[in-house]
């Protein structure tokens, strides 16, 4: 159970709109046995380059974030090239969590080498958490050469702890094995507003838009329950901001909104946010602390869900899974498409969508046996012709 301070806001207005406190990590929260103190909002780094990145880097440090969260594929290594530089002198200071795939036939030495690349390039000796980075097969965590890979790099020193991430349509099966055979000790998973009725109902009885997800709530207490820590991720269902500005006030945007939701459900420890510049950061950091909802919560999830009930695919769920006669990966193909329009980032997107076994080429023409294979209203064909015609574009 998070433990805390705050009353839900880091940073509240007064009438006269001038902030009455400064932005910064009001609560932490022990991250299951690891014993890893972290801050309940954590700084992602899968957008982390460019100009500006090291500042925002050292923002949310001045802040209180000191724990961060990259991979060895996010912009091609650049985030944990800027994640080193940034955090130069202040090693001892903060938490690095990093992740890399590692498939069903995936051996020590190619796992051994990617960890040696991503603390050359992070510049230290050793990373607190390492992740199997989108797990969403139940075949990868029975991949021996993970275990002895990791028992080894804990031997030396190298990691202290291991976990899985995951926010594909098989996550329930995979977080499954993961607890029972005592697998991990950290997971990282997909988890937000749009997937538990049964919080909403604790601030209003009007959420008709509410994707049914009884199993991921289940599986995060059974986690939870036997010591495993709990990072959210995914947190922002999509992250249209802009969407939502005229629909905010102070102390009460969107994001906000979306991170108390998460943070006050007592299924996560902590959650971690893609962060890029120092204004973000403060916005963020305003639901630090946060002990309940702001009364102006409920209106803006239930607009921003209405806004996206046709496009959001759910994490976790996979329903629609069966449909498909050529074997695509729907849920993911859609995901890809969110981080191209949603995020605003395409080079991501055409980068995950390369390396699917199967695309969506088959459903240019298919007659779409799918489109209505969603029990919560996604346009599946529409979505998975748009995403293959956007992330195949030369």
């Amino acid at each position: 159970m998070l433990g805390g301070l705050g009353l839900g806001l880091a940073s509240t207005s007064s009438a006269s709109g001038v902030p009455d406190a400064e932005p910064i990590v009001r609560r932490r929260a022990t991250l299951g046995r690891t014993g890893l103190e972290v801050p309940d909002i954590g700084f992602g780094t899968s957008r982390l380059s460019g100009d500006g990145a090291e500042d925002a880097v050292r923002h949310a440090l001045d802040r209180g974030i000191d724990y961060f969260d990259t991979a060895e594929s996010y912009q091609g290594g650049e985030a944990e090239q800027v994640l080193g530089r940034a955090l130069a002198g202040r090693r001892d200071d903060v938490m690095i969590a990093s992740k890399v795939k590692c498939g069903e036939r995936t051996r020590v030495s190619e796992l051994r080498a990617s960890l040696e690349a991503t603390l050359k390039r992070l510049r230290t000796d050793r990373v607190e958490i390492y992740f199997n980075h989108a797990v969403n097969d139940t075949d990868r965590l029975r991949n021996d050469a993970w275990y002895e890979f990791a028992d080894r790099a804990k031997q030396e020193g190298l990691i202290r702890f291991t976990g899985m991430s995951g926010h594909g349509g098989r996550l329930v099966p995979c977080l499954d094995l993961a607890i029972d055979e005592n697998l991990v000790d950290v997971v990282l998973v997909g988890f937000n507003f749009g997937q538990d009725p049964a919080f909403h109902q604790r601030f209003t009885s009007a959420f008709d838009f509410v994707a049914v997800q009884p199993d991921l709530p289940r599986v995060l207490r059974k986690a939870r329950a036997a010591g495993i820590g709990v990072v959210a991720m995914k947190t922002l269902r999509g992250a249209r901001l802009n969407d939502m500005r005229p629909y905010e006030t102070a102390g009460a945007t969107f994001a906000q909104a979306a991170f108390r939701w998460t943070l006050t459900s007592d299924l996560v420890d902590s959650l971690v946010v893609t962060m890029k510049e120092p204004s973000q950061i403060d916005e963020y950091l305003g639901a630090s602390g946060a002990t309940g909802p702001n009364p102006a919560d409920a209106a803006l999830l239930r607009r921003y869900a209405n806004a996206t009930e046709r496009s959001q695919c759910r994490y976790g769920c996979n329903d629609c899974a069966p449909a498909c006669p050529e074997g695509v990966p729907i849920s993911d193909v859609l995901r890809m498409r969110m981080y191209a329009d949603d995020y605003g980032d395409p080079a991501l997107a055409r980068g995950e969508y390369a390396a699917l076994p199967v695309d969506a080429t088959a459903c240019v023409g298919c007659p779409a046996p799918c489109h209505s294979a969603c029990p919560h209203g996604v346009e599946i064909p529409g979505l998975t012709r748009r995403a293959h015609h956007l992330l195949t574009r030369s």
